[in-house]
């Protein structure tokens, strides 16, 4: 699966059940790990497995390959491991708290992305 419809795919699954502020950020400038980050908002923890579910049942589903899922136990943070992309997706404490954008971005081009960008998808 290409890194293009992996993206589409997983966003895709965060919004069918309603994740918040959805940020995909492409770091392989920084990484030779993976091509991109996916952070997602969740309002519970309930709903951070729901979201962790339904990346893993949609990407498999196009034929794609989940390598892991960690942090379901307590779902404060559920990261999803899809090989050339992560999904984070959080509670807002915890997102906050750890504040992964900021890590893994130029804090200038953050800002400028907010400030253009009135979708809540943005692609860095």
């Amino acid at each position: 699966m290409k890194s293009n419809e992996l993206i589409t795919t997983a966003v895709a699954a965060l919004e069918e059940i309603k994740a918040d502020n959805i940020k995909v950020i492409k770091v392989n400038q920084m990484t030779a790990l993976f091509d991109y980050m996916i952070i997602a908002s969740a309002t519970s923890n309930r709903q951070t497995r729901a979201l962790a579910n339904n990346v893993r049942e949609k990407i498999k589903a196009a034929g794609g390959v989940v390598y892991s899922v960690e942090g379901e136990q307590t779902g404060e943070w559920v990261l999803v491991d899809l090989g050339d992309a992560l999904v984070h997706i959080m509670l807002p404490v915890t997102r906050e708290y750890y504040n992964l954008e900021e890590l893994w971005t130029d804090s200038s081009e953050t800002a400028a992305a907010e400030e253009n960008d009135s979708q809540s998808i943005t692609y860095h």
